[in-house]
């Protein structure tokens, strides 16, 4: 566990139907604290734990943004939720931004968290302040479009959208990584720099296959957002060379999201493109005023 993940306050907040969503809050320097109190949600990949990760808490301490970072039903003791939509989970994170007194927040989703960071600005758009994604799947809208063209491994999405949760439950028993999702870049910084995020996917592994089967379930059928009505900037930021989840996601993004803009970073992977972090803050920052 990385000192930024120990050192932070840890409460379990209740949903209105019982369910707990385990929360994760680190503050910001008291020397760097924002006056205008913006607080940065971080909306972790698929799988990991939803505790901190070093790099990110440290970019967000350098901004004097406070961090909360929450596991998803499933995920690092929040508790199980089975058929949740991308859109309930964005209803989660409003009764957590109610129960933890946000103002105003920068929502960050990486990967699997990207439609999440979404779903929470159409649910919660008086206090989401602006959207940043990274990697981010796209809605699969049936299979309408070439979702799967150019990924390494589309098999658990294509067995959720075949088969529903069952399907990709099935899928789940015989399930296995593919090396070439990542570049030899996306290893290297595994091996360095971000290592505690390969370090918090081994730690998922404790919670079972649940959280990774509702996240491709949900990813698969009908998101339930609005996305055309999410006003605030999004920003989202794409590797080039990501065989996770390949740039015509994001291209489909920002059809469908009226106020987004899109970066592209050619030579990225889907680990790599994780360094766009501090810049894409910056940037979105310099928005929010």
């Amino acid at each position: 566990m990385s000192e930024d993940a120990a050192s932070a306050v840890v409460r379990d907040v209740p949903m209105p139907d019982g369910r707990l969503i385990r929360v994760h809050e680190l503050a910001a320097p008291r020397a760097r604290v924002r006056a205008d109190g913006l607080v940065m949600v971080w909306h972790h990949g698929s799988p990991q734990t939803g505790a901190p990760l070093a790099p990110v808490a440290r970019w967000a301490g350098e901004r004097g943004l406070r961090l909360i970072s929450a596991g998803r039903p499933s995920y690092g003791g929040s508790t199980p939720h089975p058929g949740r939509t991308v859109a309930s989970v964005g209803e989660d994170h409003r009764v957590v931004a109610e129960a933890l007194g946000l103002d105003r927040a920068v929502h960050i989703g990486a990967s699997g968290g990207g439609p999440h960071a979404l779903a929470a600005a159409a649910s919660d758009p008086e206090r989401v302040a602006a959207v940043v994604t990274l990697a981010s799947p796209a809605p699969l809208e049936g299979g309408a479009w070439a979702w799967d063209a150019g990924m390494a491994d589309a098999g658990g999405l294509r067995a959720a959208l075949e088969g529903g949760r069952a399907g990709r439950a099935r899928f789940e028993e015989t399930a296995a990584f593919e090396p070439g999702s990542f570049t030899a870049e996306d290893y290297e910084a595994l091996e360095g720099r971000w290592s505690p995020l390969g370090d918090d996917v081994g730690r998922s592994a404790a919670d079972g296959p649940e959280g990774i089967i509702d996240d491709d379930t949900a990813f698969a059928r009908d998101w339930g957002v609005a996305l055309a009505a999410v006003a605030v900037p999004v920003l989202l930021v794409q590797g080039g060379r990501d065989r996770v989840i390949p740039p015509s996601h994001a291209q489909r993004l920002l059809e469908l999201l009226p106020s987004a803009r899109l970066e592209l970073r050619a030579r990225d992977g889907h680990i790599t493109v994780l360094d766009a972090l501090p810049s894409a803050l910056d940037a979105v920052l310099d928005q929010t005023g």
